[in-house]
């Protein structure tokens, strides 16, 4: 599945990114359990808050990482992100 990269992206309904100091890392926290998250995948997630598109977060990622070989990786997290309900669309009012 292709992820629009226009559209605005959100967490998704049950899931909730926090930071745990004790694990100096980010976690994804849902109702069965907890995914621990590498630094990457934390600093796409922690983006994906309902204010930016996901042309904006990769552009971010990019520049927060210095180099350009992050784009597609950055790309395929969030479709996979996506297809496990992790971050969804915004929806439109």
């Amino acid at each position: 599945m292709q992820l629009d990269e226009d559209r605005v992206v959100e967490m998704g309904p049950g899931f909730r990114l926090q930071w745990e100091p004790a694990q100096q890392r980010y976690v994804l926290l849902y109702t069965e359990g907890m995914v621990r998250l590498n630094r990457s995948a934390g600093e796409i997630l922690k983006r994906c808050d309902g204010s930016r598109t996901a042309t904006e977060i990769t552009l971010e990622v990019k520049s927060a990482f210095g180099h350009t070989d992050v784009e597609q990786d950055t790309r395929n997290f969030m479709e996979d992100a996506y297809g496990r309900g992790w971050i969804r669309y915004k929806p439109t009012t």
